[in-house]
């Protein structure tokens, strides 16, 4: 009845323009909606202008109009509201968790409309992040365990504007009995790969048996994780209201009540029905939800005690103790390598389907997105009885995930907690010189050529060949640079003397790429008449011919006498070659050891740092990452549409990267094979080299582009060659750079520190 008389009081009024901050404001839309704050929805009129987004509530609660401007919008997110399509969420700022309005519609073209609005006015001022985008961060470390969390609780529409979708977050710690908390022992830590329901053997078994006896659906664990009474549970103390609100004017039984962590904990592991995990409020700084500050009067436990403050477990000497003890322990080493576990069960893959089952991961279908399809429900009273039970029982987050969740990347000697910047830990603390290995000078140089990669300057530039560049091979002491060109040449170019020395022809055909062998005796020359050449410096004449495949070559790579050659042929070849005596007639020796299929022309190749691992690129945008010890094929991805034209892993192999004829850079993380990251360009980015964190990339307009990877962004453009950036070789400190372009230039490149 209530229901009827709002809808036809809506439908009666209409948005009072009266209430427009200027005058000269152009009205885009304006629909009916409800404002959605916890256990309440208040209905009313949504209206956008150019300006300001407008919403007036239809019994002027909290205010008359709430109103916000435009130019500080700062993310907005559609939301499923009661599993269905319908909510959006306005946030005014970047990294907080409450919005500044979280509306429902009616109907979701009209969500999909304003929607629209607004991102199309924000399109020009920030950029939108994916859950991959911000798993980058997070396995970089760029962000901590806590604000990956929230942004996969945001993501997945939890919000804390609706308790039936509250931000959801693991239990981490299963000690609350000893007297110091010791964050290096394992047994400190719950397991992260299994749902609390799993947690305790016993208790499995039972909910196991009773699984294998019930009839379809079957659903293991008859209550949620997260549900509005739970998150009020943990909340009741600082948010009372709600808890009157929701238990129809009462407190839970004082039993009942949040009293004790370490009790609330045990009745997770042992109770027949609670399968609760935390809220966020457990890993932030506030600790006021743990006290009993407004004096409320929750009843008397068992033994006469008054119900008060919560009972911390003995390791917290207070309340804002136990807040920075959790912190710690989420940013700890043990969570950092196990949250990833976690991150399957709740957002990703092992959420539903066969892997949910084998993980015993199973809640009742109406916790599903997709469980019931409320508008085919005719019934009103069935109808608002199933929102009430989705609402009230509590929903699985949206699916973000289908395919097993990346590690986190632990660096060797950093210290990932949050509080870390404030005590240096003793594995932080600067290292002697005398201490110091050649090893880390070199790192500790490649860092600071990469933090100043964006300074730049052209030294030199060179047109020695009549066609574009292909390819860039320098010798040990960089004295000696060979080219090779579509103009079918191999070139030598002395650095010292600025002159060209040499020029050779092995065919009338285009070469493709070149590389020099260690010992800077022989340069390896592929071309498109399919043949490979190997060139010998010593001598000035060609020394072999490698017959190798049935069409092009396209690229060669060269590691420890193996020879690894693409092919347009549609494969990949791996060859050992005895090298040639230096003196003698004897020339070298060819062993096919491996062909690596494909379905179309292989384009690109490259190896890992360790040389175990080969990625190739199609000209159809497909990329294989192989095991070159066993010729095997780890992952096949479609990642671009047309050519890839340069793919390359990053120097701890834990990431590779591509870039193709369609402008995008993708991130494929190895060991999973999950493509984690897009980043579009205007202009197809040919050839590049980078650290995993910052990309040098050639470009189709001739530009050098430096890319900030994990903002998604360019932080610097440098002028280049007129025409395409081809190919790009980098020194092993990464100060020095060759490209080569289609301006039949190489140009030379120094870093400015």
């Amino acid at each position: 009845m209530i229901t009827a008389i709002l809808q036809s009081r809506l439908a009666r009024t209409s948005f009072d323009k009266n209430r427009f901050q200027n005058v000269s404001e152009t009205l885009h839309m304006e629909c009916e909606a409800e404002m959605v704050t916890p256990l309440v929805t208040n209905p009313g009129h949504v209206c956008i202008t150019d300006a300001n987004l407008y919403f007036q509530p239809l019994n002027g609660y909290p205010k008359p109009v709430v109103h916000i401007m435009m130019h500080n919008v700062r993310r907005i997110y559609k939301r499923r509201h009661g599993l269905m399509p319908l909510g959006l969420e306005v946030f005014c700022t970047e990294n907080d968790l409450c919005s500044d309005i979280y509306l429902k519609f009616y109907n979701s073209q009209d969500r999909d409309e304003l929607y629209f609005y607004i991102a199309t006015y924000l399109e020009n001022h920030i950029t939108e992040q994916t859950a991959e985008s911000y798993m980058l961060q997070w396995q970089r470390g760029h962000i901590s365990n806590y604000q990956y969390l929230l942004h996969l609780n945001n993501l997945a529409d939890r919000s804390c504007n609706d308790l039936s979708q509250y931000p959801v977050f693991p239990w981490i710690i299963a000690d609350y009995s000893s007297s110091e908390l010791d964050l290096t022992k394992p047994e400190t830590f719950r397991d992260l790969s299994k749902p609390v329901g799993a947690l305790n053997k016993e208790r499995l078994e039972r909910l196991q048996t009773r699984y294998r006896e019930m009839p379809e659906p079957k659903f293991m664990y008859g209550s949620h994780y997260s549900s509005p009474g739970y998150v009020l549970f943990y909340l009741v103390r600082v948010a009372p209201e709600y808890m009157l609100c929701l238990q129809n004017g009462k407190f839970d039984h004082a039993d009942r009540t949040f009293n004790s962590i370490a009790e609330t904990w045990k009745n997770c592991l042992d109770g027949a029905t609670d399968f609760k995990e935390l809220i966020p409020e457990f890993y932030e700084n506030d600790s006021s939800f743990l006290l009993n500050s407004l004096k409320l009067d929750l009843g008397k436990r068992q033994g006469g005690k008054m119900v008060e403050h919560v009972e911390l477990p003995p390791w917290a000497s207070d309340p804002d103790d136990f807040l920075q003890k959790s912190q710690n322990a989420l940013e700890s080493q043990y969570v950092s390598e196990h949250l990833h576990e976690w991150i399957d069960l709740i957002f990703g893959y092992k959420q539903k389907g066969s892997e949910a089952i084998a993980a015993h991961n199973v809640f009742h279908p109406l916790t599903y997105e997709g469980g019931v399809d409320l508008n085919s429900i005719m019934d009103p009273n069935e109808k608002v009885a199933l929102l009430t039970q989705i609402l009230e029982f509590g929903q699985t987050p949206k699916q973000l995930f289908t395919t097993p969740h990346p590690r986190r990347i632990i660096p060797k000697f950093k210290s990932l907690s949050r509080t870390s910047s404030h005590n240096v830990s003793i594995a932080e603390s600067p290292v002697s010189p005398s201490e110091e290995s050649f090893e880390d000078l070199t790192e500790e140089s490649i860092t600071l050529a990469w933090n100043n990669i964006a300074k730049l300057k052209l030294d030199e530039q060179h047109k020695i060949h009549k066609e574009e560049i292909t390819g860039i091979a320098v010798s040990c002491n960089g004295s000696s640079v060979f080219t090779t060109s579509q103009d079918s040449t191999l070139k030598m170019f002395s650095k010292e003397s600025k002159t060209l020395q040499r020029s050779v022809s092995f065919s009338n055909m285009a070469l493709s790429s070149c590389l020099i062998l260690p010992g800077d005796t022989t340069v390896i020359s592929s071309s498109w008449d399919n043949h490979i050449y190997f060139y010998s410096v010593a001598f000035g004449r060609r020394q072999d011919t490698l017959m190798g495949h049935d069409d092009a070559v396209s690229k060669i790579c060269w590691h420890d006498n193996r020879l690894y050659s693409a092919s347009w042929d549609s494969t990949v070849k791996v060859w050992h070659c005895a090298p040639a005596e230096v003196l003698g007639p004897k020339r070298h020796h060819f062993e096919l050891l491996a062909e690596l299929e494909h379905d179309v022309s292989v384009n690109t190749i490259n190896l890992n740092a360790a040389n175990a691992m080969l990625v190739s690129g199609t000209k159809e945008g497909t990329i294989s990452i192989w095991d070159v010890t066993t010729a095997t094929m780890l992952h096949q991805l479609s990642c671009h549409s047309g050519t890839v034209y340069d793919a390359a892993f990053s120097p701890d192999s834990r990431h590779l990267l591509s870039t193709g004829e369609d402008g995008c850079f993708k991130v494929i993380d190895v060991q999973t094979g999950m493509l984690i990251s897009s980043m579009a360009s205007e202009q197809p980015q040919r050839c590049f080299k980078w650290d995993g964190h910052t990309v040098l990339s050639g470009s189709q307009s001739g530009e050098l582009l430096v890319w900030d990877l994990l903002a998604g962004k360019v932080i610097e453009r440098i002028k280049g060659h007129t025409g395409a950036v081809t190919c790009m070789w980098m020194n092993e400190q990464c100060s020095s750079i060759i490209t080569g372009g289609e301006d039949k230039q190489i140009m030379f490149w120094k870093l400015q520190y």
